[in-house]
């Protein structure tokens, strides 16, 4: 569905009528205002004037809660999906939009969102935390320790590109000293941008209750973070070396490769589809989730995203024909 640029947002009802026409003397109103003297500040136009308002939902895609393209595609392996066209403004697949999914890792794009807004040095080092360090033996990390110390750029490479459980919690008590005052951080700067059928409790997208968001919260999210170039280049990166300091001082070195199948090209994108990057994300309660940025054959920007799918292989299926079948050049 087209974008919508602008909103009404003000009515006004008035029953002032009723009692002057039954003879009664109009009440005199308390701290009463000149709607006309507001028209700027809620995008509406009188006494002659427009108004040039930015609106909250100018330049997004906006659509009503139904499915779109479910019925040619194997939507049935997946919980939730959406695709959207920034460059024109469309929401060219849905299912469940806005139904609460839990976003898995791909939770780690609000993450780097909020580190490369609130960070003013990316060659800063980090000492890695026994918190951070402290992960579940399955858990995804970059394999750090406690003193480990290495720059806030690489750690975002390892939290985006590996997908690192541990470099997540390095940063966000960087940001904000502790893991519940950044996650306060993630749900303002969600709110801001619009999701607000979000909520975060913690930097890396590890299960909870109370941790959650939609299909289209997260394009919300993740169309915000593209606007950062640097947040760009990571994405589009398939593997990373980093070099560090660990906690006796000695050189240390990691090499990690993309979670994500386009890059490490053990998946196609279709014919005409160019795949920039996106963040992968998988735990038991989310199943395989995917945010993925691709340009169609006109450079048309694409954000599609994927929730509990039931498998990697049908993850990757249901993207493809999204892609085929609805990002193409109509």
């Amino acid at each position: 569905m087209r974008c919508i640029s602008k909103v009404v947002s003000l009515i006004l009802v008035s029953a002032l009528l009723c009692f002057a026409g039954c003879g009664k003397q109009v009440p005199e109103l308390a701290d009463a205002y000149d709607a006309y003297e507001l028209a700027d500040h809620f995008g509406t136009a009188g006494a002659g004037q427009s108004a040039d308002i930015p609106y909250f939902s100018g330049g997004l895609c906006v659509s009503e809660d139904v499915s779109i393209g479910t019925d040619v595609t194997d939507a049935q392996v997946a919980g939730a999906a959406g695709a959207f066209n920034l460059s024109t403004g469309n929401v060219i697949y849905a299912k469940n939009l806005y139904q609460r999914m839990y976003p898995a890792s791909t939770t780690k794009i609000l993450t780097a969102y909020l580190v490369l807004k609130y960070c003013s040095d990316l060659d800063a080092f980090v000492t890695v935390s026994e918190h951070a360090a402290d992960q579940a033996s399955d858990s995804s990390v970059c394999n750090l320790k406690a003193g480990d110390v290495m720059r806030v750029r690489d750690l975002l490479y390892g939290m985006m590109i590996r997908s690192g459980n541990d470099a997540a919690i390095a940063l966000a008590e960087y940001i904000s000293g502790d893991e519940a005052a950044f996650a306060e951080l993630m749900n303002q700067e969600a709110h801001a941008m619009g999701a607000t059928h979000s909520h975060f409790v913690n930097p890396n997208g590890l299960p909870d209750d109370n941790h959650y968001t939609t299909v289209y919260d997260m394009y919300l999210i993740f169309a915000k973070a593209l606007e950062n170039d640097t947040f760009m280049g990571i994405l589009q990166t398939n593997s990373y070396d980093v070099n560090y300091k660990n906690a006796a001082g000695e050189d240390a070195s990691q090499t990690w490769k993309s979670t994500n199948l386009y890059l490490t090209g053990e998946s196609k994108a279709p014919e005409g589809i160019s795949v920039v990057g996106g963040k992968t994300g998988t735990t038991n309660a989310a199943g395989y989730c995917l945010a993925l940025c691709s340009f169609n054959s006109s450079g048309e920007a694409i954000i599609s995203i994927i929730f509990k799918a039931d498998g990697r292989s049908d993850l990757y299926l249901l993207m493809n024909q999204i892609l085929e079948g609805f990002a193409g050049v109509v």
